[in-house]
């Protein structure tokens, strides 16, 4: 017979979801979308920037025509874990996407995920000079798949 409190935990990392990221910048804002089964993040086209609340109106409708059950927003830290102005941009931000959706958001660390994005783009044999619209929704995708992963296999993680 199983224990009951291992059956909320099973519950906790296997049920599936459709998950939005968000990378957020100052000229174009990253988005990512999982599949269905919550296993796989793929890039979508970014977002042009604009005002705050406009753009989390945007959002708000991507995520209801996506179908999604969760935002995550990626929160820039330094590398000595401190945070900075761009971090206060992405807070703002999510005071305006708590009001255009009600759909739950979690800020999550973003540090190097566009390092990463980069060089996957690189890898693939894409100029990353030339993909500069597409380096904003890789690092969204690359945010998103770290999440999947973790969620997947809780022995990954950093608390486990």
């Amino acid at each position: 017979m199983r224990n009951r409190s291992a059956a909320v935990i099973d519950h906790r990392y296997t049920t599936k979801m459709r998950i939005l990221a968000i990378d957020y910048g100052s000229q174009r804002i990253g988005i990512a979308i999982s599949d269905p089964t919550g296993t796989l993040a793929r890039p979508l086209p970014f977002v042009p920037a604009k005002g705050d609340t406009k753009l989390a109106q945007e959002i708000a409708a991507l995520v209801k025509k996506e179908q999604a059950e969760l935002i995550l927003l990626g929160l820039p830290r330094n590398m000595n874990g401190t945070f900075g102005e761009a971090a206060d941009k992405v807070r703002a931000f999510s005071v305006e996407l708590g009001k255009a959706t009600t759909i739950p958001f979690k800020l999550i660390d973003e540090r190097l995920s566009t390092v990463q994005a980069s060089r996957q783009l690189q890898e693939s044999g894409k100029d990353t000079r030339k993909q500069r619209d597409k380096i904003d929704s890789a690092s969204a995708a690359v945010l998103l798949q770290v999440y999947l992963d973790m969620a997947s296999f809780p022995s990954l993680r950093p608390d486990a």
